[in-house]
């Protein structure tokens, strides 16, 4: 199927305060330049806030995780959970038209769809309340036919229950998703054969359906105002830091057992105190905490010496001394900030987004750190390059990475933004 972007987008997108904070949250999870990985769940949340994704919000995703914007397009425009144009306020249809549920009646579930929403899918019903979809295999072909809806499944479909979750839905109600049958799971639809056992401890709905149940709402969208900002895997909540614990006494025993440190170490920790440094004995070979310790090499055997090897020796000596002495390496430049304005000439700035790689987020960002002009871009020196690369949260390395200056220096003397964009690609 042929995925494109919708004819009619609106001029901007940008994240509520708690789904920007969430975002920046997802992003903490993959190491300094590999923000990019994030891409799918912020292309969700950003869905998830508009209804369906539009281009200004694929674009400010990529300018959030310093992607091209063709990179973020690519992601969108391959996976089906993605809606590239608007959706039905009240839920979405995707009717499973696979094999398994193909040969269970998909098709029938499709006609209904056609005539209760619209003739054609991707189209918002006459009401504004549903759009709908066929899509490829969902993954339940032992339930089939199927169709998520909303966030869920719902398995076991027949024309008539169909029907029926249709106008609950409309109504404003949230129907029990899984088996509309009263299958448990994905057990065999004439009951078990074996495991029986399992029936009698068993909850009355299995783990997916209870969640739903306990969520309430799996159709209704998070718009940001309701999110979750735990970060498990940072050990905080955002904007909720933990406290930095006092420093904890401990044994100098307890500090030996667990850090693996001569006792010496261990005392210094259990007093406070910085540890003390214990002198490595020759010979000896120290290991890292919880490594093997390796087996200590034996001293290198000297060498007897010869008169032959003393005349080599005297030899080398008397080369070394006649060579000049090496230049020592200069060193690197500390980062240099540019010299920057508190507001735009004659207040119209640039449009910095012409400069290829910058988008409306880095513009923005540019000019809060006081650059508005081309020709101050087009100045940078090496030093001042390397402060900015430094300075851009979340953008660090775009200047090099995409010629910024050379691409300014372009601009500044009336070239053309195709060239431009030749130079950041490096092709110019």
């Amino acid at each position: 199927m042929l995925r494109r972007l919708y004819h009619s987008q609106p001029e901007s997108f940008a994240f509520t305060p708690a789904n920007l904070a969430w975002a920046k949250g997802q992003m903490t999870k993959y190491p300094e330049g590999r923000q990019a990985s994030a891409i799918i769940p912020l292309l969700w949340r950003a869905q998830e806030q508009e209804g369906w994704l539009t281009k200004p919000a694929i674009e400010y995703v990529a300018d959030l995780l310093g992607m091209a914007y063709i990179r973020a397009l690519e992601v969108a425009t391959f996976y089906f959970m993605f809606q590239l144009q608007p959706v039905g306020s009240v839920a979405h249809i995707q009717i499973c038209g696979t094999t398994s549920c193909m040969i269970c009646g998909a098709e029938e579930l499709i006609a209904v769809c056609k005539e209760l929403i619209s003739p054609h899918p991707h189209t918002v019903s006459a009401d504004g309340k549903f759009s709908w979809e066929e899509v490829e295999c969902l993954g339940a072909c032992a339930n089939a036919p199927m169709a998520q809806i909303g966030k869920d499944y719902y398995e076991d479909l027949t024309p008539a229950k169909l029907r029926e979750l249709i106008a609950r839905f409309g109504e404003g109600r949230v129907p029990v998703p899984g088996s509309q049958t009263g299958r448990y799971s994905s057990e065999p639809i004439s009951g078990l054969t074996s495991l029986k056992d399992f029936e009698s401890g068993r909850t009355q709905y299995n783990g997916s359906v209870q969640l739903a149940i306990d969520l309430g709402e799996t159709v209704k969208r998070i718009d940001g105002s309701e999110v979750p900002l735990r970060m498990a895997w940072l050990g905080k909540g955002a904007g909720q830091p933990e406290e930095v614990p006092a420093k904890k006494r401990i044994s100098a025993a307890e500090a030996k057992a667990a850090k693996g440190l001569p006792e010496a170490v261990g005392e210094a920790l259990s007093k406070g105190k910085p540890p003390v440094r214990v002198a490595k004995p020759k010979g000896i070979a120290v290991a890292a905490p919880g490594q093997p310790v390796a087996p200590a090499r034996e001293p290198a055997a000297k060498a007897p010496v010869t008169p032959q090897t003393e005349a080599k020796a005297r030899a080398a000596k008397l080369k070394a001394d006649a060579a000049p002495a090496a230049a020592a390496p200069a060193p690197a430049a500390a980062p240099k900030r540019p010299r920057a304005l508190k507001a735009p000439r004659r207040g119209r700035p640039d449009d910095l987004k012409l400069i290829w790689g910058i988008g409306p987020a880095l513009e923005a960002l540019c000019n809060r750190l006081g650059f508005f002009h081309f020709d101050q871009v087009a100045a940078w020196t090496g030093e001042e390059i390397a402060w900015v690369d430094d300075n851009l949260e979340g953008f660090r390395g775009r200047v090099s990475r995409d010629r910024w200056v050379a691409q300014a220096r372009h601009l500044a003397a009336g070239g053309s933004v195709a060239e431009a964009e030749r130079i950041g690609r490096g092709e110019g």
